[in-house]
């Protein structure tokens, strides 16, 4: 495999959903890993959440291609899905890019913490500026163990709220989150207007 897409989608429930219903919603969304073209697909709760935007539940999956992804998402379980749960979120937002690399695993370790950064960076910033960004962004911060990590910037602004580099990296526990610094802020703070950090646990088994 040369390339993988990744595709992430944050939601915000609505305050005055009540559980019974953001559990079906999670497994319909669960559901929509029986898609073909979906190598890879998480929906769940979101555990821990940096963000000047507030959002409660993430996707994540993994696609081939761009055919791939668009085929996914004009297939007609995933516009029933959303069709049939967009009343429910307050807000939605989402991004797609090209990995740097290829994860050797396309299913990340289970029990592991999976952590998505996306960065909003400065007006006009160059080419060479974002390069830094990423290079910087896979670096493995000290006292964390980082598993894999996958960096790119959005081939698809449109409901990417402005943000446009994003990284997946996976960590042996949520006490490694916890440990790692920022080094974002630390080395590139000053290219970079907003950040968001998504935190969640990979299940133990599907």
């Amino acid at each position: 495999m040369t390339q993988i897409i990744e595709h992430i989608v944050l939601f915000k429930v609505k305050d005055d959903v009540d559980s019974d219903k953001i559990n079906a919603m999670t497994n319909d969304l669960k559901n929509l890993a029986t898609i073909d073209q979906a190598l890879y697909l998480f929906a769940g709760p979101i555990h821990r959440l940096i963000s000047p935007l507030s959002f409660t539940h993430v996707l994540h999956s993994r696609y081939r291609s761009k055919e791939d992804l668009n085929a996914y998402v004009e297939h007609p379980a995933h516009l029933r899905a959303v069709e049939e749960w967009m009343p429910v979120w307050e807000d939605v937002m989402a991004f797609d890019y090209i990995a740097d690399q290829v994860p050797g695993n396309l299913t990340p370790p289970p029990g592991s913490v999976a952590k998505i950064t996306l960065l909003k960076v400065k007006e006009n910033l160059s080419d060479e500026g974002k390069k830094e960004i990423m290079e910087v962004m896979k670096e493995k911060s000290p006292g964390a163990e980082q598993i894999t990590v996958g960096v790119g910037e959005t081939f698809s602004p449109i409901n990417a709220k402005g943000f446009s580099i994003a990284s997946v990296a996976y960590l042996k526990g949520m006490g490694e989150t916890e440990a790692g610094k920022d080094l974002v802020k630390e080395k590139v703070g000053e290219y970079v207007d907003d950040t968001i950090v998504v935190e969640f646990v990979v299940p133990l088994s599907s």
